[in-house]
């Protein structure tokens, strides 16, 4: 025993000193937080935010240029400001804000965005900048039909997804059917339509389509939790961000700057100096022009992609034809809006951080592929064989004699396919809206939140698409012409 107790006596001032000499991180050790030292180094602060939800956040015509306005976008500008960084918009689908947070690709959603149980579980909110009540919405001819939350047995109430105004259909308007839709002018439209007959918004929101579209009133109905508290959400562990945010917030509410900020929202949402083609002509035009280069870079690498597919799926090695049946079958067998989030949001999770564009047009390319590869292969199956044994036998590669006498033929019979694919992908680009690509979708909901009109900036957007895809069908019917008679 007093051997112990003599080891013990001469071992411990060492292990004191030892551990003195550690990096031992204790309760009041410096916070780091590599969010916010990463904006700093930056020099830029980027903030997402889903620009159809006026006054919020909503595309408008400042010094005849397209600008995202918004006392949101007053806020982010305020945060920037005291950071004494430059402000970056993100535009994004609401339903893509969170993904976009959490692999980096934002550093604060600012979207009118409540703190709930289930965010919180992945995110972090600041202090609230702002309480809404929130309220119901129904046609004019229906006001004395709804009264409480009682009166809702069987109906459906729009709501927009992953929002509190969801959850409260569900809680508190006893029976209704909630149908959940992405975007607020899309719900408007389904109320106008009677295809729901009630819309839960928040107050903001809701009074200026109310102001905007004679034949919709509020409702009498009032809810037990209608107030909801409006804050940012970032990434979890960045304590001095949050620090930072929260005395913006501050700042912002000890100065009643806010109200300076929806004053001056307010303003350029009635701005009607100008029809809707002079207005909003521009967002088509653009939104155009994304569309079309989006399913050329789609087909072109997509066409490159499915000939190397059809080749390997043709091999005589077991390991190729393997592969390319795995892609193949993957691909087709799941949806186009699986692989964008893939795409974009995985390539964030493994370091890489594609634009929106770019990761559109990766994810189109890569989809394209897929079918093309069984159109490539389709057309050189259909070229007969002997003309393949015909070219080995005047001394001809196997290479040599794809390249110069069977792809020629093939490719004859599959341009028609080919030119489908292609009238395919322009339509099936207008997903890629949903991680903030500006095509054609995309730009007519940011028309939908700017002018209120939830109707006619699709109906522009359908004329448009049918330009687009009956112009390239009667040009490649001309190719197919041509090549035909030159055989």
């Amino acid at each position: 025993m007093k051997t112990w107790k003599k080891f013990f006596t001469l071992i411990l001032p060492v292990l004191i000193v030892v551990l003195s000499l550690l990096p031992i991180k204790t309760a009041f050790a410096e916070e780091t937080d590599a969010v916010y030292d990463k904006i700093m180094d930056r020099g830029e602060l980027i903030v997402g935010l889903s620009a159809d939800y006026a006054p919020y956040e909503f595309h408008a015509n400042v010094d005849g240029k397209d600008t995202i306005v918004g006392f949101d976008v007053a806020i982010a500008q305020k945060i920037a400001d005291d950071l004494g960084v430059d402000l970056k918009i993100e535009e994004l689908g609401f339903d893509a804000l969170l993904g976009a947070l959490k692999t980096g690709k934002i550093d604060l959603i600012i979207s009118g965005m409540a703190p709930t149980v289930e965010r919180l579980k992945e995110v972090d909110f600041s202090t609230a900048y702002m309480d809404v009540q929130q309220r119901v919405i129904v046609r004019k001819e229906d006001q004395d039909t709804f009264k409480t939350t009682d009166d809702f047995e069987g109906i459906k109430v729009g709501v927009q997804k992953q929002s509190t105004q969801e959850e409260l259909a569900k809680n508190e308007l006893t029976g209704s059917i909630p149908t959940s839709l992405q975007k607020v002018p899309d719900i408007i439209m389904n109320l106008k339509n009677k295809k729901v007959d009630a819309v839960i918004l928040e107050g903001p929101v809701a009074e200026a389509y109310v102001d905007r579209n004679d034949d919709l009133v509020f409702a009498d109905v009032e809810f037990v939790e209608g107030e909801k508290q409006t804050a940012i959400a970032m990434a979890k562990n960045t304590p001095i961000l949050k620090e930072r945010v929260n005395a913006s917030i501050q700042t912002i509410k000890d100065n009643n700057l806010l109200d300076g900020y929806k004053k001056d929202a307010a303003a350029l949402m009635f701005e009607d100096n100008e029809n809707f083609i002079q207005k909003y002509g521009r967002f088509y035009l653009n939104g155009a022009g994304y569309t079309i280069f989006l399913a050329f870079i789609g087909v072109l690498f997509g066409g490159i992609l499915g000939g190397i597919l059809a080749l390997m799926k043709l091999s005589k090695s077991k390991i190729l034809r393997a592969l390319a049946i795995i892609y193949i079958e993957y691909v087709r067998g799941t949806p186009l809006l699986v692989q964008i989030f893939i795409v974009y949001f995985g390539t964030g999770v493994l370091g890489l951080d594609l634009s929106k564009l770019a990761a559109g047009c990766i994810a189109l390319s890569l989809n394209s592929g897929a079918y093309v590869a069984e159109i490539v292969r389709a057309g050189i199956n259909a070229v007969n064989k002997g003309q393949l044994e015909a070219a080995r036998s005047l001394g001809m590669t196997q290479p040599q004699a794809m390249r110069y006498i069977i792809l020629p033929q093939a490719i004859k019979n599959i341009l028609p396919a080919l030119g489908n694919e292609f009238v395919t992908v322009i339509k099936e680009s207008s997903v890629v809206s949903v991680i903030g690509v500006s095509e054609l979708i995309f730009q007519a909901g940011n028309v939908q939140g700017a002018s209120f009109k939830p109707f006619l900036p699709y109906l522009v957007v359908s004329l448009i698409y049918f330009v687009l895809t009956f112009t390239i069908s009667r040009l490649l019917g001309v190719a197919e012409r041509r090549m035909s008679t030159s055989d």
